[in-house]
C-alpha cells in the first residue's frame, strides 16, 4: 500500500496556478522571458551564440532568485528588505537610554521654579 505523507503545518502550502507553479513563480518567470529571450536575439546577432546564453542566463538569473528563493518563509525582497535596513539604515550600536520618573519629575520642579522666579521678578 503506498503512503502518502501529509504536511502537519498547512500554511507552508501554496496553491499551485499553472503547470504547477505558484502565481509568484509564474509572474517572476514570464518577466525572466520577457527580458531574458529579447536580449538573446538581440546579442546572437553581435556575439557568438554561446556568449549571448550566458548574458541571457545573467539577466534572467535575479527574476529566478525572486520566484524560486526563500528564507524563513519570507520570499527574496523581505529577506533583501531586513538586511538593507539592519545593515546600512538602522545605527550599529544603539544606546540603551531609560527615562527615569524621579528625575525627570525633578527637572519639571526645577523648570517651574524658574518659570515662578522669572514671573515674580517681572512684577
Amino acid at each position: 500500500m503506498a503512503y502518502v505523507s501529509i504536511p502537519k503545518d498547512l500554511t507552508r502550502v501554496k496553491t499551485k496556478f499553472i503547470l504547477g507553479l505558484t502565481k509568484r513563480q509564474a509572474v517572476c518567470f514570464g518577466g525572466a522571458a520577457a527580458t531574458g529571450l529579447p536580449l538573446f536575439f538581440l546579442l546572437k546577432t553581435f556575439l557568438p551564440v554561446s556568449t549571448a546564453a550566458f548574458l541571457m542566463v545573467i539577466v534572467m538569473l535575479p527574476w529566478f532568485l525572486f520566484a524560486l528563493y526563500e528564507k524563513s518563509g519570507q520570499p527574496l525582497e523581505k529577506f533583501l528588505r531586513c538586511i538593507i535596513e539592519v545593515k546600512l539604515i538602522r545605527p550599529k550600536i544603539r544606546t540603551y537610554q531609560t527615562n527615569n520618573l524621579y528625575a525627570a519629575t525633578g527637572r519639571q520642579i526645577q523648570l517651574y521654579r524658574e518659570v515662578q522666579s522669572i514671573v515674580k521678578g517681572k512684577k
